[in-house]
């Protein structure tokens, strides 16, 4: 049985620090769902006519970097990469139905939304500080690298492989969802003056898009700084 888990030492430095969690035991994800499209669309329209990169949710990613001692201009959280885009007046491609829901989440809340091929990660799902002996292949790359020690990273902590840099700056690209992903592990956090209350909204409406446009078999439960671990059944 394999576990989600924070460690003690990310609440020492970000004590309110918190992650909202959906489990997906079966999915749909390999019809490209159009119906997806438009609130996805909807939400992009809306937010191009916002300047939200001093919004206090987005702020509290940039001092958290900075915090962990990761340049967020250079190396951005991603909910800053996706408003980026958004401001260029760029949209995003349709990777697949589960994806293009944790965008919509993710720019809708304002907060960071990602998940996994859990199919594909051995050991437990570990948040922590590098040591520095992890390895990490960015998405669509071949190239491998070791993380920094000291740098927040999320990693399978049987294989060191790491899924996600900087805490939410860059994916791994073993554990990425395509198409064909049938397990999944979705995180949803946030830092700082963001509340409970709208991390939990977030996960319950995107634990409800899953189901709705991709017949989702799933769990929630949420991680903080009093409930550092999950197990997870599939």
């Amino acid at each position: 049985m394999r576990k989600a888990i924070i460690d003690s030492e990310i609440f020492t430095q970000f004590p309110d620090f918190k992650r909202g969690i959906i489990v997906v035991k079966d999915i749909e994800n390999a019809l490209s769902n159009k119906r997806i499209k438009k609130p996805l669309n909807k939400e992009i329209e809306k937010r191009m006519k916002e300047y939200l990169m001093e919004y206090p949710f987005v702020k509290a990613w940039d001092e958290a970097h900075l915090k962990f001692g990761s340049d967020p201009h250079k190396f951005p959280p991603s909910i800053k990469a996706l408003l980026k885009r958004i401001e260029k007046g760029g949209g995003f491609p349709f990777i697949n139905s589960a994806v293009a829901l944790f965008n919509y989440i993710s720019i809708k809340y304002l907060i960071p939304c990602g998940g996994d091929d859990a199919s594909k990660i051995e050991g437990n799902l570990h948040l922590g500080f590098a040591k520095g002996d992890e390895w990490f292949v960015a998405l669509g790359s071949e190239e491998k690298e070791n993380p920094q020690p000291g740098e927040v990273i999320y990693f399978d902590d049987k294989t060191l492989k790491v899924m996600c840099r900087r805490w939410n700056w860059r994916n791994g690209d073993f554990s990425k969802i395509t198409e064909n992903t049938k397990k999944m592990i979705i995180n949803i956090d946030g830092i700082g003056v963001v509340p409970q209350s709208i991390i939990e909204e977030a996960r319950d409406e995107l634990a409800k898009l899953l189901i709705e446009h991709c017949e989702a078999e799933l769990t929630t439960d949420f991680l903080d700084r009093n409930n550092r671990e999950i197990e997870i059944n599939f």
